[in-house]
This record gives C-alpha cells, structure tokens and sequence, in this order.
C-alpha cells in the first residue's frame, strides 16, 4: 500500500491521539468513510458514531466491521441514517457528550451533479449548506473537538463547479469566517480516483461487465488513483498527523503516476480474458456485445472529452499554493490560503436563503456567479454535452 509505511511509523502516534476517545464520523458509510471507520475502529476508540442517510451503506458497514477476524472491540459503536443538516441530527448531537474527534465524508461528489441548477443547488446544500449548520451544531457541544473533513484534486484550480464546491468546503473549515473557530485543530486531504469505489469509473466497468454492456471512457484522459485501503489510511493520517490547517495531498508525481483511463479499460477486459474492440459509435457498441462476447473479445467506447466540467489531468496543488514536509515520505501538506474577505458567509447565507424560498428567480449561471465571487480561480466552461447525455 502506498501509506503503509507512514501508517507504521505514525501507529503509537495516531492510536495516543484516537484510544479512548469520542469520534463522530459524517457520510462514513460511503467507500472512503467506510475504509477510515473501519481503521478508526483498530485504535480502540471510547465511542464511534457514523452518520450516513444510506441505510443499505450502514448496514454493510456494519456487517463488515462485525465480519472481520477481529470483530468489533468498540463498545460504543452506532451506525445512524440520519440527515447531518436535520433537526434530527441536532436532537442527536444534544444527546450525546462532546466529541474529540469529527470527521466529514458528506458530499456529492459528481461533476454530472452540476448539470441543472436543480442538482446543482443539492450540491451546493450537501456539500455547503447543510455541513455548516451541522459543524455549528457541533462547536457548540464539542467545543475542543478536532476536524477534518475531505477535499479532492478538484478544488485545486477548479475547472468545473464541483470542484468549486469542494474549495469553498475548504474555505468553510479553514477559514476565521467559516463553521469551525480558529482555536481548533482541522485538517483536510485532497486526492485523487479511488480505485473500484462506489460510482467510480472503474466499478463501473464491473457492473458493465456483468451486465453485458459496452465498456465506456473518455479518450486522452489521465488520472491518479489509490485505493480504497489507501484513502482510509490516507484521511486517517490526515486528520491526526497533518499540519494543523493544513490540506495533506498523496506526494504523487503528475507526469508518472497519473494512468491513461483507456489504458486501464483496455487492461481490465484482458485481466477478464478479452480482447477489447474500441467503438466511437454508442449504437454500434451497444449492439456489438453479443458478437464480440463469441469471439472472446469486448466493445469499448471511447468519447471525445466535450462534456462539461471533464479535463484531461488532475493536480492537487494549485498556481500560489506551495507544499510543506510533515514527516511522511508519501504526504505533503499545503498550507491554506484564505478566500476574499467578506464573500463566505454572504455566500452560504445567500444559498440557504435560495434553498429555503423556492420561489426565487434563478439560474446555473446565477450560481456560477456568486461561486465565483469566493472562487475566482474557477475557470469553467459550460459545454453543449454533459456525462447524462452519454453512455
């Protein structure tokens, strides 16, 4: 594993800041939650608490931490499906003890959610909105506790609205205006594809597989991964090791590590014992599978990157953000740097207004706009296509 020496290293470290301890972990059913629950859960931990509103995520959460040869030592463990922004989950967080340790998985993370102000506007609620009345909620009765809460490589110059969304995130814990008082600790991770995670490009290959329909990517695109193991162990470095405010990124080379995605679909087919056939016709490849299939081979779709939101390479740090060392040979950290004065809270009070009065006037554009005044690095540019209009 990429972080396994690090994690070693930093073991009597992380289990002295996490043994006996109270953590509340939010959206932690996900792929990336669920890997670091699983690790919190080995620092034998006073209380772990997991908030997701996937029931069926939690119960496999669950079914895999008590699965597992050596069980599940916590005994305050508590899988909730729970809205973080509800008056539920404040009734919750009213009765229980303070918290050291919060961590944050919560988020739609799809460029095709920026497709419609409609989705965009959820985005923007799960992603902004509802973690900073939740993070509110929990100063209040946690007032020590110590944060972290996930980015991605996205947020790093962002060229399309997710991204943005993900950066204001990182202004909403970072900053002296955002949910999280200056006197506690917060951290974040941006990082990259995790491998075979849910709704990844790369499970979608399995399900296309199983279902017997065409394999699908875009044509020219790079990315870096990890894996699912490696994400836990990465955010649970993160947020006890990394430097207080401070955004921790995989030490990843982005002219060597970053894969071809149709390299890697080529790959996969032959691991399965087939040969690839590319198509650049949906409907040719669509209908080709069962002739393909015959002769031990498999239809892949390669598109043009005209979609919305789509670039070809990922970076996790952006043009005036420089890196530090934190004792790790396979992290960094970048220091955080502050958005416009004043733009934060306007913001987010704004989109919660727009959320709570659905008969206000507005459009994507509207939204690019006031994302825009917090983020003036975005640079994105609204395409004819978007990921829902293709295979």
């Amino acid at each position: 594993d990429l972080f396994e020496q690090d994690l070693q290293r930093s073991w009597d470290r992380v289990e002295e800041n996490l043994s006996g301890r109270r953590i509340l972990v939010l959206g932690g059913a996900g792929s990336i939650g669920a890997a670091t629950t699983a690790l919190l859960s080995q620092f034998r931990p006073a209380a772990l608490h997991v908030v997701d509103q996937s029931e069926n995520s939690l119960a496999e959460l669950v079914r895999d931490l008590r699965s597992r040869p050596s069980g599940l030592s916590v005994g305050d463990f508590r899988a909730l499906p729970l809205d973080l922004g509800s008056s539920l989950m404040r009734r919750f967080l009213d009765s229980e003890r303070p918290y050291d340790w919060v961590l944050n998985f919560a988020a739609l993370k799809h460029v095709r959610s920026e497709k419609d102000v409609f989705s965009l506007l959820q985005m923007l609620d799960t992603n902004l909105v509802r973690p900073a009345r939740c993070w509110r909620w929990i100063v209040e009765r946690s007032p020590r506790a110590a944060y972290f809460s996930v980015s991605t490589d996205k947020a790093a110059d962002p060229e399309n609205l997710m991204g943005a969304s993900k950066r204001i995130m990182e202004h909403l814990v970072f900053s002296q205006e955002g949910s999280i008082g200056p006197g506690n600790r917060v951290t974040s991770a941006r990082f990259a594809n995790v491998a075979f995670s849910s709704g990844s490009l790369l499970e979608s290959f399995e399900r296309r597989l199983s279902k017997r329909q065409p394999l699908v990517c875009p044509v020219g695109v790079r990315r870096f991964f990890i894996s699912i193991r490696e994400a836990g162990q990465l955010c649970t470095l993160a947020a006890v090791c990394g430097p207080n405010r401070h955004i921790v990124v995989p030490r990843l080379d982005p002219e060597k590590d970053q894969q071809v995605l149709a390299d890697i679909a080529m790959d996969f087919l032959r691991y399965h014992g087939l040969e690839p056939v590319i198509y650049a016709c949906e409907e040719r490849a669509r209908g080709s599978v069962p002739t393909d299939l015959a002769k031990s081979r498999y239809p892949l779709l390669l598109t043009p990157l005209d979609t919305t939101g789509e670039k070809d390479r990922e970076k996790f740090v952006a043009e005036g953000e420089a890196t530090v060392e934190f004792d790790m040979s396979m992290l960094v950290a970048i220091r955080y740097r502050s958005c416009p004065a004043g733009k934060l809270p306007e913001f987010i009070g704004e989109i919660d207004r727009l959320i709570r009065q659905p008969d206000l006037p507005l459009s994507k554009s509207d939204l690019e706009r006031m994302m825009t005044a917090v983020v003036p690095e975005m640079r994105h540019t609204e395409r004819a296509q978007h990921l829902d209009q293709r295979m």
